[in-house]
């Protein structure tokens, strides 16, 4: 059980807990997902971790299909800059491995915002704490648990 599902099921909302045989080889995680677990694309989301002025992490999450604009989510976040975070720090930052951070149970609580278009949908797919392992639940319950905004962050 990673962090992820536990902050969900410690949490009692209504989530589901989704597996799939990752490929090493697949180019884009959520794309990958998507795919194995045979929902759209347009629902399953992506955890970034970004650095904004200042130094401080935060978490974007958006729809695997769209880019993140770092001006929106800084924006969102009230800071003047963004930039994606440093690969070799995310791990220590959050506890999880690229391809497989969740923005539910996390090390530490980072700010975190939530594309807008989440809104739209009855469940979204996060990853679940390791690849290969997502988490479906309503996009107000993930806003709720991680405290997020929502805000226009995905191109």
């Amino acid at each position: 059980m990673t962090p992820g599902v536990l902050a969900a099921r410690r949490a009692d909302v209504d989530y589901a807990v989704h597996e799939y045989d990752h490929d090493p080889k697949a180019g884009s995680y959520g794309l990958e997902a998507a795919e194995k677990l045979g929902v759209d694309p347009a629902a399953v989301f992506k955890t970034l971790v970004i650095e904004l002025d200042g130094g401080e992490a935060a978490v974007a999450v958006l729809p695997v299909l769209r880019n993140l604009d770092l001006k929106a989510a800084a924006a969102a976040l009230d800071a003047k800059k963004a930039r994606m975070g440093d690969p070799k720090k995310i791990q220590r930052i959050t506890g999880y491995i690229l391809g497989g951070v969740s923005p539910l149970g996390q090390k530490k609580a980072l700010r975190t915002v939530i594309d807008e278009t989440a809104r739209t949908l009855e469940r979204i797919y996060v990853s679940g704490g390791r690849r290969g392992l997502d988490i479906s639940l309503p996009p107000a319950d993930l806003a709720e648990l991680t405290r997020a905004g929502y805000a226009a962050i995905g191109r």
